[in-house]
């Protein structure tokens, strides 16, 4: 018997498909909020979940890793009475099955739920999965373990993969695992960096050259994506490729033949592209400035790896694991790691992500010598300043609440009244510009001032057309 769990607040909703799981033969399972819900998904076998965005204690698409996590997750679909497409391509970025506007058709809604369920049964009797090789990988996060679902994804495939995301998240090491659990683990990964190349050298590096085709060319050369006959390519920051070389690519890339630099046949290259960049290539391609032809090859898989800001759970994991690896390096005894350490680390806003960290705990180490224990006063002193800064900014504004515009006057309004809709919008709109001015800003400062996820602060702030 196939199980649904509805997580809504509103008891008539929870009762309409508590009747209609009966007439289904379903078993039902309801949760009039978050975190009911959640402990229900962790203890039960379920199948689908009917999820609301708007619940009393949380976002409900802020759950969305920790429900998909595991590994048969249950099916979402997401039901609830805000139309936003922002929400929606939220949801169905995090793996929702389908969104669905209250007050959605009962016909619509049970088409949707009945081909969940059927799609969920069939997934289940799959037995041809392989684990996924992932040495080098270190993290549970339920983002993490999201990117590692869709890298299982894309090793099984033959096609480009794109991999986006900050600097310093992980992009090559995230393709080197594709490369290592896919058909062509046997042949060469290939990886050249597109931003530390000029265009003349760049067309030479890819594609080779014949002796004499230019001054320095003194013997015959290959060119990598020769090199990656029968393996991968990987092209790091492709967004910084130029777009004479973007042009010859994309032919390479359709027709795996291409001809190097001063020859006259063309050479032919089996090779599976991988792709990385931390810029945004679609607002690079609506300006002109990348080829919207490449972009659609490139992102035939897309794969975007979360910062180490979203992710934090596996910041302890990473900080042990390569504090054991450098004591190895160094020959050192394994160092023990105080409470204000890791509270430091998790504090610290980790603009360069996994790398950031990396060289941070290098130098903690250096600076502990042979102490067996590091502190927070082992690391470096910008990390400190920035997390002991933001604790006194943060300090600073709790002790200072929102001074929302008091109304002038307790008489009714005069003249025409507005409808609710628009009075509760103006409402809104001057809450955001008090929210604004007094964080001055800070995202942070305002998810902690205004106790909304982040999901629907950036919904609210789309839908009053204000830019952070």
């Amino acid at each position: 018997m196939s199980t649904i769990l509805v997580i809504d607040d509103d008891q008539e909703i929870r009762d309409t498909f508590q009747s209609l799981s009966r007439r289904m033969h379903y078993r039902f399972l309801g949760a009039g909020n978050l975190a009911d819900g959640l402990a229900l998904v962790r203890s039960e076998a379920v199948d689908v979940v009917l999820l609301d965005i708007r619940l009393p204690d949380g976002n409900g698409l802020d759950a969305l890793p920790d429900i998909r996590r595991g590994d048969n997750p249950p099916e979402v679909i997401i039901l609830t009475g805000l139309g936003d497409p922002d929400g929606a391509e939220m949801a169905i970025s995090g793996g929702a099955w389908d969104y669905l506007v209250k007050p959605a058709p009962i016909k619509q809604t049970m088409l949707s739920l009945t081909r969940a369920l059927k799609y969920h049964k069939e997934k289940g009797q799959d037995v041809s999965t392989v684990s996924l090789r992932r040495e080098a990988i270190i993290g549970s996060s339920p983002r993490m373990e999201a990117c590692l679902d869709l890298v299982a994804q894309a090793s099984r495939l033959t096609g480009p993969v794109l991999i986006t995301g900050e600097t310093g998240t992980g992009k090559e090491l995230m393709a080197r695992t594709i490369h290592q659990n896919s058909p062509r683990a046997t042949g060469d990964f290939v990886a050249v960096d597109c931003a530390s190349l000029t265009e003349t050298l760049l067309e030479s590096t890819l594609f080779g050259h014949r002796k004499g085709s230019f001054t320095g060319a003194d013997q015959d050369r290959p060119g990598l994506v020769k090199l990656a006959d029968g393996g991968t390519l990987f092209l790091d920051e492709v967004g910084e490729m130029p777009m004479g070389i973007q042009k010859a690519f994309l032919r390479v890339l359709q027709e795996k033949r291409f001809r190097p630099v001063g020859a006259s046949a063309e050479v032919q290259s089996d090779f599976r592209l991988i792709a990385a960049t931390n810029r945004d290539l679609e607002e690079m391609a609506a300006r002109g400035e990348f080829r919207q032809d490449l972009l659609f090859r490139l992102k035939t898989f897309v794969i975007a790896l979360p910062s180490l800001r979203e992710r934090r759970e596996d910041i302890k994991l990473l900080t042990l694991s390569h504090l054991d690896a450098l004591c190895q390096r160094y020959g050192l005894p394994t160092k023990g790691v105080g409470t204000d350490f890791s509270d430091m680390l998790m504090a610290y806003s980790w603009p360069g992500n996994v790398r950031e960290l990396f060289g941070v705990l290098e130098r903690a180490l250096a600076a502990a010598g042979m102490e067996p224990t590091l502190y927070a006063k082992h690391l470096p002193p910008e990390v400190r300043i920035q997390v002991m800064k933001a604790s006194i900014e943060r300090g600073r504004r709790e002790e200072t609440p929102v001074q929302l515009p008091v109304p002038q006057h307790k008489e009714p309004c005069a003249g025409i009244l507005p409808t609710l809709k628009a009075f509760k919008e103006s409402k809104e709109r001057e809450y955001l510009d008090a929210l604004l001015f007094q964080t001055e800003r800070d995202l942070t400062a305002m998810l902690d001032t205004s106790g909304l996820s982040r999901s629907h602060l950036y919904a609210l702030l789309k839908k009053h057309n204000i830019v952070l």
